[in-house]
């Protein structure tokens, strides 16, 4: 897993000046299109160009199950992870119905569901069954948690290939709240109740339960969460770890990302504590309505982009920002300079 620290480009400054100076020049007060300039200058940078596009945008859904569901912390059963994938694949999702409104390209990965999913049409990367209860055991071995980065470096290599301007990473796995609560807790030295919400719609009671699994798989696990590593090995999951491995690889590999909500900013989470020099590749779409991802927000020192008061996962928020990143950039590109609009300057 030597892979996972090697060097992150610095944005290119040159780029970085030139975007800044183009919008001095454009026929607007200074300032006055507010983050959809910053956004058009950030673009620029790390895309090492003066005229930045998100027209063709990568999203990669990876899939996974939890054996921590058993201890009754979602309020929908595990089989809804697998039927949620053929969803995906039939088009009824909503992330389905967000890439095709975008154009962007959708990949699904089963990288640990439950049940089988053979004969649909996805990357069938499966791992295990499902990760181990957390509550009892790590939730998966030190061999597993490095299949499923290598899984999420996979995804970056296929959209490089298809020369993707910007990743987008989702996930599906029920019980996976739990999964990414427990290792924010562990990161950030917090307590499970500051951070565990009620996921996919888990009343008053079902959180104070839930809470509880947690607090209590915090104390067992708290004398091995040395490392960002080993918090991700014990707490799971396969999906979570897929995505902190495509976040540093495409960093890495200098494709800009945009990141989701509560668990894929975990996800960010881990990747920014095992490199810090990738934050400056992460553009956080929106703030979710799950409880604790302010908190995360906080940590990770980030302002998203929208709060819609959405809570789905699936990638859904970060492809609602999609039009945003392309408005940035066609502002940018298009609109005309002072001088070429003959308008004078004030």
């Amino acid at each position: 897993m030597q892979w996972l620290t090697h060097p992150i480009p610095q944005p290119d400054e040159h780029f970085r000046l030139a975007a800044i100076k183009r919008q001095e020049q454009l026929t607007k007060p200074a300032g006055s299109l507010g983050e959809l300039e910053q956004l058009a200058v950030q673009l620029a940078a790390l895309q090492v160009t003066e005229t930045p596009c998100v027209d063709k945008v990568w999203i990669s859904i990876f899939a996974a199950d939890h054996g921590i569901a058993d201890a009754g912390v979602s309020a929908f059963p595990q089989a809804v992870t697998g039927e949620m994938v053929k969803n995906f694949v039939h088009g009824g999702a909503a992330i389905s119905v967000l890439a095709k409104q975008y154009q962007a390209h959708l990949e699904i990965i089963d990288i640990g569901v439950a049940s089988s999913l053979a004969g649909l049409d996805i990357m069938h990367q499966k791992i295990a069954l499902g990760t181990a209860s957390f509550l009892t055991q790590p939730a998966m071995t030190e061999i597993q948690l490095s299949q499923a980065l290598l899984a999420g470096k996979d995804s970056i290599t296929r959209a490089l290939t298809d020369h993707s301007q910007i990743f987008i990473g989702g996930e599906m796995g029920i019980a996976n709240t739990s999964s990414a609560t427990a290792i924010a807790c562990a990161l950030l030295d917090m307590s499970a109740t500051k951070l565990t919400g009620a996921g996919t719609g888990l009343d008053e009671k079902g959180i104070v339960h839930k809470t509880k699994i947690i607090q209590q798989a915090l104390d067992k696990h708290k004398n091995t969460n040395q490392t960002p590593l080993s918090v991700l090995q014990n707490f799971g999951g396969f999906e979570i770890a897929a995505l902190t491995g495509a976040y540093l690889s495409a960093a890495q590999q200098q494709l800009p990302i945009l990141v989701d909500g509560f668990i894929c900013s975990v996800a960010a989470l881990v990747a920014t504590d095992i490199n810090p020099d990738i934050k400056h590749w992460l553009i956080y779409a929106h703030r979710s309505q799950e409880q604790g991802h302010q908190l995360i927000l906080n940590a990770l020192k980030a302002t998203p982009l929208l709060d819609l008061n959405m809570r789905l996962g699936e990638g859904s928020g970060a492809a609602i920002a999609i039009p945003l990143l392309r408005t940035a950039c066609a502002l940018h590109n298009q609109m005309a300079t002072f001088t070429e609009a003959q308008v004078s300057e004030g």
